[in-house]
């Protein structure tokens, strides 16, 4: 009769007693649950099913290591799945094949979950499935917990995110997301090497919450006895390294920012931030849409993927529309209702807040967009000439001195990528970090960055900045809602005892 090994229904905490128990009775017979001393596989599971294919000589010996997913017995016969990083195999546990004595310490031993090292030889089921028959076993970490249940994998969301280990080990799916998600970033990484960008670190901890508007984490050091901030952006260190001839850099790593979670939202994120010299806003739209469909040409089947229900077609050209245009033509809007007499009447018959009184009329068209425009753009959209009072970094543009030479990327609603032709007037950036200053809320510890504007009055050259969120753009390639999901550990409440 078919069985698994651990089917008693007993309860966690009982299964890891009787685990405990089964470490004490090992020791007693020399059997070491965590062995200093193991043996290493010679192949992983894909590959010897890989090499078995090419060559069928059912002589050949092989051995692989990994844990014991699934165990099945039938009497002097135990079939059982063997999970590493590249997939499973079936193994074939024969008693008069491995012999009596370390036949009886795997029924006695082993359980689903433990790490496992063995050997054997190939061969093929009648149901035509790989299988390796087992002729040598080693325990190589025991495992003192059951596992999810085998069937569903780790289904609860909150163990899944606080036992990233247990959703990696349940769920093949959640596995090969973050595979996927290293592989983007990998091809993020070399099609920049490869246009002569250099990759360079800046520091974590700033002196000063500049780069962005947003809410900093804030620590001491106790040497200098001086308040540090978790950078929030990378970006003013970056471009003073452009200054220092450094015409092409990029940085991928971690910002932070104490503000709000949710679905779209962490407090750590991973970001790319990339500057080319001798180029402007428009540059830095062309080099991001290339940038995003060679990854997916190297990553995915299609250049068509599904994200929320949606089809996404990076194929086709990026649309590009004006902030204001996006307005009129996606909001719905007419110049009218949008102009500077008329937008708190529509703001209010929209019942959108806004959080203040003295809000510029640049700002409230930011509002709008983001209430009634943003969570429409669903097809990979660039949308340009934002407010100049939104873009104290950014240069104006030249035909409206009222813009910002920036653009956001939207993808499935949400933003993607930001960039902007970088301002490289030092009188005009010393000008706008005073009057951000006199507009901020005291607790977005905005402060005057006096190096900054020192260090550009050596002379930024004209360039263009872009920073694409890597977190984002996975959950877009994967058709993932969830930013936690695409976070190998993300931040979580802490349990009450």
């Amino acid at each position: 009769m078919e069985k698994d090994l651990q089917q008693n229904p007993i309860s966690a905490a009982n299964e890891h007693l009787v685990r405990c128990e089964k470490v004490k009775a090992m020791r007693e017979q020399g059997i070491e649950p965590w062995p200093s001393e193991f043996k290493s596989p010679s192949e992983s599971c894909a590959s010897i099913k890989s090499l078995f294919e090419q060559d069928l000589d059912a002589s050949k010996k092989y051995s692989i290591a990994g844990r014991l997913m699934l165990v099945r017995e039938h009497g002097k016969t135990i079939f059982a799945d063997l999970q590493d990083r590249s997939g499973k195999i079936q193994l074939y546990i024969k008693q008069d094949i491995l012999g009596d004595a370390n036949f009886e310490i795997f029924k006695k031993f082993f359980d689903i979950g433990d790490l496992m090292w063995c050997s054997g030889t190939l061969f093929r089921t009648k149901m035509g499935e790989i299988t390796l028959r087992v002729d040598a076993i080693e325990m190589q970490s025991k495992c003192l917990h059951p596992l999810p249940e085998k069937f569903h994998g780790l289904t609860d969301l909150e163990q899944r995110y606080r036992q990233r280990y247990l959703d990696l080990i349940s769920n093949p799916q959640s596995r090969e997301k973050f595979i996927k998600r290293s592989e983007i970033t990998q091809s993020i990484r070399k099609f920049l090497l490869d246009n002569g960008f250099l990759e360079v670190e800046t520091p974590m901890l700033h002196p000063i919450a500049g780069g962005a508007t947003a809410k900093p984490f804030v620590t001491h050091h106790n040497a200098y006895d001086m308040d540090l901030f978790l950078r929030i952006a990378p970006e003013l260190y970056l471009k003073k390294l452009v200054v220092g001839g450094l015409d092409r850099v990029f940085e991928i790593n971690r910002n932070f920012r104490n503000e709000g979670v949710s679905t779209r939202h962490n407090p750590e994120f991973t970001m790319l931030e990339f500057y080319m010299a001798y180029g402007n806003y428009k540059d830095g739209m062309d080099f991001t849409e290339k940038m995003i469909k060679r990854v997916i040409n190297e990553n995915f089947s299609s250049s068509i993927l599904m994200f929320n229900e949606n089809e996404l077609d990076f194929g086709k050209p990026f649309v590009r529309l004006t902030m204001v245009d996006s307005i009129l033509q996606i909001g719905g809007f007419s110049k009218s209702e949008i102009s500077p007499e008329n937008i708190d009447k529509v703001l209010k018959d929209n019942h959108i807040d806004v959080p203040k009184n003295d809000v510029s009329y640049g700002e409230k068209l930011s509002i709008l967009f983001g209430e009634c425009v943003e969570r429409k753009l669903i097809q990979p959209t660039f949308i340009t000439e934002y407010p100049v009072e939104i873009s104290p970094l950014a240069k104006r543009d030249p035909k409206d001195p009222f813009s910002a030479a920036r653009f956001e990327l939207f993808i499935g609603g949400m933003e993607a990528a930001n960039g902007y032709s970088e301002l490289n007037d030092p009188i005009d950036q010393a000008s706008r970090f005073k009057k951000q200053l006199t507009d901020a809320d005291q607790e977005r510890f905005h402060a005057y960055d006096a190096d900054f504007v020192k260090a550009i009055e050596y002379g930024l050259p004209p360039t263009a900045g872009v920073g694409l969120g890597i977190d984002r753009l996975t959950m877009f390639l994967t058709d993932t809602s969830s930013i936690k999901d695409v976070i190998l550990f993300p931040a979580m409440k802490n349990i009450k005892e």
